[in-house]
């Protein structure tokens, strides 16, 4: 959880992942290289300053002017229309991802900064600031210019091929939620307890209302240590809190809420980085949308429980689970059944009738089983409740066999009294 620890790191790393954050830095990057030339100029030996007029720089820089300033706009409207369809095809949730996407970014800061190079540079030949010995400085700037746009081009048309399809942005998600469950360091508990407060505690609420997206653990571990207590949080990112919801208990009755609250960074949206049950929604609203009758696409719900096996896994598997807490600060862990029903539920619901995504989905489940034996129990129920499911769902008979063939191959044919009554009364209505 090293990356929680620190506000101004994650608020950092926010910044640098701001489109326009990474198109300021190229622009005055580029000016100051325009500008670089006038005070580099008397360092230039006169026989090669001779040799290059003032024409052919200003011909060169007039043709990239114009010519960024085209691939610019058609870059943004390229950018804009990918997001746009996966805002209306995929999810929402995931343009995020794509905003963000850094060859995106890079390449519209090239194109921004190197037209700004260009009118910097016709600007000051303009002026006469350069002289002989400047224009071989601007030049040379003028022709590693070049070479970035030609290298960064061609990646940017590579990059379209996939840029905001389906198969690309499950990718994304799935390595942006593998990402937070590593950040995150939250142990998994495989079985539902209720925590009561234990004697001396109190509850710590926070002023704000929305979803806590960070969770500054060294600055409540300062407070702890100088309070000489233990703070227990209670809501974790990705939580929504407000005003009457604790976000954490503190013992003793020290008056530290304030400071405790400001370790809190809560926004009006989720985010990514330290909320990997976010990441797990997304999946599943990505193949949500695909098993609607609209899309019709059982293979993207198929592809999706590939990556949320890859992503339970990560979750489950007991080598790498590590609790990010303190010796004065404790976090809660991660019910393995609300994970399960952030991934496996909606896909379940959506996929009944689909026999494909069915036998899919048990596949899968029994996967993640042989990889945390201890959850086992949990998986099992979302396995009869999918099946269930199917049983309501499903007209044909001979796909309603192949689904309980797949569930008995995994689970036994042993089914829970809750599941059975389902199952009669799915039959006999």
């Amino acid at each position: 959880m090293a990356d929680m620890t620190s506000r101004w790191r994650w608020v950092a790393r926010l910044l640098f992942r701001r489109i326009w954050f990474r198109a300021a830095l190229f622009s005055l990057f580029s000016v100051a290289v325009a500008l670089l030339a006038a005070f580099v100029a008397p360092y230039v030996p006169y026989e090669i300053s001779t040799k290059i007029g003032s024409d052919a720089v200003d011909n060169i820089l007039g043709i990239l002017a114009s010519s960024m300033l085209a691939v610019t706009t058609f870059s943004l409207t390229a950018m804009v229309s990918a997001v746009s369809g996966a805002s209306s095809t995929i999810t929402p949730r995931a343009t995020q991802l794509l905003v963000e996407d850094s060859t995106a970014q890079n390449a519209l800061s090239t194109f921004i900064g190197a037209f700004l190079f260009s009118i910097v540079g016709i600007c000051a030949l303009s002026t006469g600031i350069y002289g002989k010995a400047g224009r071989v400085i601007l030049f040379i700037g003028t022709v590693v210019v070049i070479a970035v746009i030609v290298v960064t081009l061609l990646r940017w048309i590579g990059h379209l091929a996939s840029f905001g399809r389906v198969g690309d942005t499950i990718d994304r998600v799935e390595k942006v939620t593998t990402q937070a469950v590593a950040r995150s360091g939250q142990a998994v508990a495989f079985e539902t307890s209720v925590v009561t407060p234990a004697r001396g505690e109190r509850a710590v609420f926070s002023g704000k209302v929305g979803y806590i997206t960070h969770i500054d653990l060294a600055a409540l571990d300062s407070v702890a240590r100088r309070l000489g207590c233990h703070i227990h949080v209670q809501a974790m990112p990705g939580a929504f809190v407000t005003t009457t919801r604790e976000i954490a208990r503190l013992e003793g009755n020290a008056n530290c809420d304030a400071e405790i609250g400001e370790a809190f960074t809560i926004s009006p949206h989720r985010q990514f980085d330290h909320d990997p049950r976010l990441g797990l929604v997304v999946l599943s609203e990505i193949a949500s949308r695909a098993l609607s009758p609209s899309v019709n696409d059982p293979g993207t719900a198929i592809a999706v429980l590939g990556s949320g096996v890859r992503v339970m896994s990560t979750f489950l598997d007991d080598a790498s689970r590590r609790a990010p807490s303190t010796e004065s600060v404790r976090f809660p862990s991660l019910g393995v059944g609300d994970l399960l029903d952030d991934l496996i539920r909606p896909i379940a619901r959506d996929g009944a009738g689909i026999v494909e995504v069915a036998i899919k989905l048990q596949h899968s489940l029994a996967q993640i089983a042989a990889v945390a034996p201890k959850a086992r129990g949990a998986i099992a129920l979302r396995a009869e409740d999918a099946l269930v499911r199917c049983e309501k769902a499903m007209s044909s008979s001979s796909d309603l066999g192949s689904v309980r063939e797949a569930y008995r191959s995994h689970w036994g044919a042993q089914r829970s009294a809750g599941a059975e009554l389902q199952a009669g009364l799915a039959v006999s209505s």
